[in-house]
C-alpha cells in the first residue's frame, strides 16, 4: 500500500528535543529559534529530511510553525489542526496558538526583551516573511539573525536528502512542449525587465520542464532549483547522477545541469536584474544577490499563473482521470454501503479498501494525500490521519467521513464523501443538508470576470450561517495536473485574492464539525469555465464545470430543506453520475448506483 498506519511521532519526545534545541541556541548565542513546516522550496509536503517541525514537536500537520525560546515554546496552527495538535503534542512543553488570530511578532514581543536575538534558517523562509517580522520586532529592540539550522545540529539520525527518479512527462499530456513553455515564460521575464528568473518551487520547475519526480510522497516532483534566462535557457540544479539518457534527451541542449552545491555560486555570478518571488524564494537567495549588488525585481514566480490555467490537453486528461477515479469510488461506496452496517469495519479497513479499488484501475501512481477516514468523532478532526493507535470502529448509527484522492499520469483527484452508517441522528442529517446546500450554491455560481475566491466563499457558508454554524477552513483550494493536490494561486476562501480564470481547477468542499460527535464534508473538484451568456445577459460570466462524479448519500439529505433549484441540481448531478460511471463499473455496482442516484 501507499499508505501505512504507524504513528511516526510521539508526544513523549518533545521535552527532551526542545531541551537539546535550547542548548544549541545557547551555544549559538541566540535567544530563540523559528522552526517552520516548510523546506527550502516552501512546499506543503516535505521530504523526511525536512520534517523538522514534526521531529521536534511531534505535530504532523501540513501547516504550522514553532518558536522556541529559553522559557517558552509556541506552536502555531490554524483552525484545521486545533484538535490534532492537542492530541499529538505535549501540552506541558508547547503553548498552542491559533493563527492568524495570534501573530508571531506579538508573541515574541511579549516573551522577549530588548536586545535579545531571535534566529532563523534563511533557506527556510521567504523574504516577505522575514522582512515583515523584522519590522514588527524593530521597535521592541529585538533583532533577527540568520543561522545554520539548529534542529539539524541535534537531529542525529536525520534522513539523507531525497534521491528519487526524475521522469519525462509526455508533451501530449502537458499540451505544450518544454521549449515552447520556456520561450513563453522567458518572454515574461523580458517583459518584467529582468535577465533571469530564479525558480525555487518544485512544481513550477516540473511544469516548465515537463518532468515529474519521486522526491516527495504524494506529490510527483523533484526537489531542485532552476534559473531561467530571458532567452529560455535553463540552469537546473540537481544531482547529475540522477539523469538518464532519456531524460537528458528530453530536456535538450538548452537545459544545463549543475550539482545542487553550485547554486549559490551561480547566483553570485548572475548579471541583473534578477526576477525573484519574495513570498516563495528563500531569503538566502536574496542575501546572496544583495551581497553582490545584483538588482532584484520582485515579482511572482512567472510559472505560477500559466501552470494554474490548464490547457485543453490538461483538462481532457483531468476529465479522464476523474472518470476513472469515479469508477473506483463507486465500487468502494457500493462495498461500504453493503458492509459497514453489519459492523466489524475499522477506519483502516476503509482506507485499505479504497486504495485497493484505485489500484485496480492499473493507473494509480500514488495517492494524492494521506486518506482521511474519520468515523464518528474522528470525523471532526479536519485533517485526521488514522494510525494503528487511533484506529476506530465504523459503528452503525454514526457518520463516516472519507477524504481521499489519486495521482494518475493524466490528472490529480480529490474527493470527500460523508456517509451514514445505518440510521443516524436527525441533527446530523440536518447539518449535512445545510453543507450540501452550500456545495450546490458554489456549483451553481456565476460571477463577472475579475472576481476572486474571497468574493465567492460566502456562497458555500450562507445556509450554515443562517443556522448559526460555520467551518474553520477555506471552501476550496487549487489542484494541479499530476502535481500538487494543493496548488496556488487560486482558491475559494476569505484569503483568496487571485482572480479566477478559465482553466483553473479548484475544490468545492464546505463542511461542518461537531467536536466529539461527527464531521461532515462534501467535496467535488470543479474547473472554471466561461459559459455562454444567457439570453438577455449583458456581461460575460464565469462558472464551474464539475469534474467529480460520485453519489452524495441520499440517506443524509432532508429534502424539505432544499429548494427547487437545489433539488434540480442534485437530481441532474446524480443523473450524470449514473450515465457516466454506470457503464464502467461492475453489474452489482451499476445496480447500486441506480438506487444511490435515484431522484429526490
Amino acid at each position: 500500500m501507499f499508505q501505512d498506519f504507524t504513528a511516526t511521532t510521539t508526544p513523549a519526545t518533545g521535552a527532551d528535543r526542545v531541551a537539546r534545541l535550547r542548548e544549541a541556541m545557547k551555544a549559538e548565542g541566540v535567544d530563540g529559534f523559528l522552526i517552520p513546516r516548510a523546506d527550502a522550496h516552501q512546499g506543503e509536503n516535505v521530504a523526511p529530511r525536512d520534517e523538522r517541525l514534526a521531529w521536534l514537536t511531534s505535530f504532523t500537520g501540513s501547516a504550522g510553525f514553532c518558536a522556541v525560546l529559553a522559557e517558552n515554546a509556541g506552536l502555531f496552527v490554524d483552525g484545521r489542526y486545533t484538535l490534532q495538535v492537542a492530541a499529538q503534542t505535549d501540552g506541558a512543553v508547547f503553548d498552542y496558538l491559533p493563527i492568524p488570530a495570534t501573530k508571531l511578532s506579538d508573541w515574541l514581543v511579549e516573551h522577549l526583551q530588548s536586545g535579545q536575538v531571535f534566529a532563523y534558517d534563511p533557506w527556510l523562509h521567504g523574504f516577505s516573511q522575514i522582512s515583515e517580522l523584522s519590522k514588527a520586532l524593530e521597535d521592541a529592540g529585538i533583532s533577527l539573525r540568520p543561522v545554520e539550522n539548529l534542529v539539524d545540529r541535534i537531529w542525529e539520525d536525520q534522513p539523507p536528502p531525497p534521491n528519487g527518479a526524475i521522469i519525462p512527462y509526455p508533451a501530449e499530456m502537458a499540451g505544450e512542449d518544454s521549449a515552447s513553455k520556456r520561450a513563453r515564460i522567458g518572454n515574461a521575464v523580458v517583459e518584467a525587465g529582468a535577465a533571469t528568473a530564479v525558480l525555487t518551487l518544485p512544481d513550477s520547475i516540473a511544469w516548465l520542464l515537463n518532468i515529474r519526480g519521486e522526491d516527495i510522497v504524494r506529490m510527483p516532483v523533484t526537489l531542485a532549483f532552476a534559473c531561467l534566462r530571458a532567452d529560455g535557457k535553463v540552469h537546473l540544479f540537481v544531482d547529475p547522477s540522477r539523469m538518464t539518457d532519456a531524460l537528458v534527451a528530453h530536456l535538450g541542449p538548452d537545459v544545463t545541469l549543475e550539482a545542487p552545491g553550485a547554486f549559490s555560486d551561480h547566483l553570485a555570478g548572475l548579471e541583473g536584474p534578477v526576477l525573484l518571488d519574495k513570498t516563495t524564494a528563500p531569503i538566502r537567495v536574496h542575501q546572496i544577490l544583495d551581497a553582490k549588488g545584483t538588482d532584484v525585481i520582485w515579482q511572482r514566480d512567472p510559472c505560477i499563473l500559466p501552470k494554474a490555467c490548464k490547457n485543453a490537453a490538461e483538462l481532457a486528461g483531468s476529465r479522464e482521470a476523474h472518470l476513472r477515479d469515479a469508477g473506483a469510488m463507486a465500487e468502494f461506496l457500493c462495498w461500504l454501503d453493503e458492509t459497514a452496517p453489519k459492523g466489524g469495519l475499522t477506519e483502516i479497513d476503509v482506507v485499505r479498501e479504497l486504495e485497493g479499488r484505485r489500484r485496480a484501475t492499473n493507473a494509480l501512481r500514488d495517492i494524492s494525500f494521506e486518506t482521511i477516514s474519520g468515523a464518528g468523532p474522528n470525523g471532526a478532526i479536519v485533517h485526521y490521519r488514522v494510525t494503528e493507535e487511533t484506529n476506530r470502529a465504523v459503528v452503525p448509527g454514526q457518520l463516516l467521513l472519507v477524504d481521499s484522492g489519486g495521482q494518475y499520469l493524466d490528472g490529480t483527484t480529490d474527493i470527500t464523501r460523508t456517509m451514514a452508517v445505518g440510521d443516524v441522528d436527525p441533527a446530523a442529517a440536518r447539518a449535512f443538508t445545510l453543507v450540501l446546500k452550500g456545495m450546490i450554491a458554489m456549483s451553481l455560481a456565476r460571477w463577472p470576470e475579475g472576481l476572486a475566491g474571497r468574493d465567492l466563499d460566502a456562497l458555500a457558508r450562507a445556509a450554515l450561517w443562517r443556522a448559526g454554524l460555520d467551518y474553520d477552513h477555506g471552501t476550496g483550494h487549487g489542484v494541479g495536473v499530476y502535481l500538487g493536490v494543493h496548488e496556488g494561486p487560486q482558491g475559494l476562501s476569505r484569503r483568496s485574492v487571485e482572480p479566477l480564470l478559465p482553466g483553473m481547477i479548484v475544490s468545492n468542499e464546505p463542511g461542518y464539525y461537531r467536536e466529539g460527535a461527527f464531521g461532515i464534508r462534501i467535496e467535488n473538484l470543479c474547473v472554471v469555465t466561461a459559459p455562454e451568456v444567457p439570453e438577455g445577459g449583458e456581461r460575460p460570466m464565469l462558472g464551474f464545470e464539475t469534474l467529480t462524479f460520485a453519489p452524495i448519500d441520499r440517506n443524509l439529505i432532508l429534502p424539505e430543506l432544499l429548494d427547487g433549484m437545489e433539488k434540480d441540481w442534485l437530481n441532474a448531478y446524480h443523473s450524470l453520475v449514473l450515465s457516466r460511471v454506470g457503464p464502467i463499473v461492475s453489474l452489482a455496482t451499476r445496480a447500486w448506483l441506480e438506487r444511490a442516484c435515484a431522484p429526490i
